[in-house]
């Protein structure tokens, strides 16, 4: 099967890669540069032109499962007062959901010719049931894009397309810095059995990287 994941070249996304690859996939990784790194697309998820070029050089493929797990954190230590400058709010949205649409819109065809699963890596950030404050950049995107995907659930259905919505946990990466909960490999083996379970019949579904519903 050929699974494809956006933004496989480090933190979650490149021990996904590696997972799959253990298992003996056909897995397609994404970075923003691949020049140099052969078996990898170029794909700057907030550029429509490289998704074309994307859905373009995968035209024959059967996709299995989309990952869409490129994602920023621009927000990171700004503050109320005097921070959150527009450019960062563009770049989140446009990176973190608009991004997430335009991937997903452009391999459709690939998606629905094997009725394939949709995994979407978003946070408990973006649970409008917890709201401990700050961090308003990251945690509306993360919001919008699991609004994003119950939608994409409900008009893909017709398609047999499952798609799920996923907390990876606090992992630690440069992201979740080295303080975090759990280790990367952790966060990756727990999603990568969350997908396997993904079907048709819980599409929609928000979960953690355990197994867990998790509020919305």
């Amino acid at each position: 099967m050929t699974i494809v994941i956006t933004g496989a070249n480090r933190g979650i996304g490149h021990a996904l890669h590696q997972l799959y690859k253990a298992d003996g996939a056909d897995v397609i990784g994404t970075r923003r540069d691949a020049t140099d790194a052969p078996g990898w697309l170029t794909l700057d998820v907030r550029d429509p032109a490289q998704h074309q070029a994307m859905a373009e050089s995968l035209a024959d493929r059967h996709v299995s499962l989309l990952i869409c797990n490129a994602g920023i954190y621009p927000d990171k230590g700004e503050k109320l007062d005097d921070g959150y400058d527009a450019a960062l709010w563009a770049d989140g949205f446009s990176t973190n959901v608009t991004g997430v649409f335009l991937t997903i819109q452009a391999l459709l065809p690939n998606l629905r010719r094997n009725k394939a699963k949709v995994a979407i890596i978003s946070s408990q950030m973006g649970s409008t049931t917890r709201a401990p404050g700050g961090s308003y950049i990251y945690r509306a995107s993360k919001a919008a894009v699991l609004n994003l995907g119950r939608n994409l659930a409900t008009d893909l259905t017709t398609d047999g397309i499952a798609v799920g919505v996923y907390h990876p946990g606090w992992v630690q990466t440069d992201m979740g810095g080295s303080t975090a909960e759990i280790t990367v490999n952790e966060a990756a083996q727990g999603l990568k059995s969350r997908f396997d379970a993904l079907s048709i019949e819980t599409t929609g579904c928000f979960e953690t990287w355990d197994g867990r519903p998790h509020a919305y």
